[in-house]
């Protein structure tokens, strides 16, 4: 007996795109359904799809409109976000209403799949909470809170660690600053102090933290730790 595919939710109101995007995750297995605009996007979570491709320029509902909507009825479901390249302001506020990752428009497909795929292993790990996280040399035990870059344990201050924690806690996603300013300080401060510690922490994990393989930036937008692929 083989498993049911996977199905995607693809919500853009241009035809071109909507058939770029069946096509592309048809061949590797995905069922797609298509919404053209916003209602019948809510109509099509109904037949409960695994995730949801969202563009934010739609004819009736405002896409982040919509976006909170979903989030509202699907708590858990990933939200992979189409955003056109100058709408950086837009990108931000879908990642604090709970989108999981952006794609920027012309996108490869091959990106495309491979954040799907990150965005639905994020999902998993979520609901099953393993304690030790790895990406490639880099081990984190949640449990015990030892990290290892190979054998090497490496030391960290409480708030390198907590920093660290939180990246690992939702690998693949994309955290805004004001996300993780949030999550780190009581009360929020300069995303300075922010830079800080992503660079103190990529010179204790990273084997180069200039050109970093682990702590990747989205600039202008925040971080994303990466998971293995």
């Amino acid at each position: 007996m083989t498993a049911a595919p996977i199905k995607v939710l693809v919500i853009d109101d241009e035809p071109p795109i909507r058939k770029l995007l069946r096509m592309g995750l048809q061949t590797q297995g995905y069922e797609t359904l298509d919404a053209p605009n916003g209602k019948t996007a809510l109509e099509l979570l109904d037949k409960q799809p695994a995730l949801v491709l969202l563009d934010l320029g739609l004819p009736d509902i405002q896409g982040l409109e919509l976006l909170r909507m979903i989030r509202a009825r699907a708590e858990s479901i990933p939200i992979v976000v189409l955003s056109s390249r100058g709408d950086e302001a837009g990108k931000v506020q879908a990642l604090d209403l709970g989108a999981d990752d952006y794609v920027t428009k012309p996108f490869g497909m091959d990106e495309l799949l491979a954040r799907i795929r990150a965005a639905l292993r994020h999902q998993l790990q979520t609901q099953g909470e393993r304690p030790i996280f790895r990406s490639g040399d880099l081990s984190v035990d949640l449990v015990r809170r030892i990290v290892k870059v190979g054998e090497r344990e490496i030391k960290l201050s409480p708030k390198e660690y907590d920093l660290l924690r939180v990246l690992v806690q939702h690998a693949g996603k994309v955290l805004t600053h004001r996300f993780l300013l949030k999550e780190l300080w009581d009360e929020l401060t300069d995303a300075q102090y922010l830079r800080v510690y992503v660079r103190q922490l990529r010179q204790k994990i990273e084997q180069d933290a200039e050109r970093p393989q682990l702590i990747l930036t989205e600039s202008g937008v925040g971080y994303r730790l990466k998971v293995p692929a």
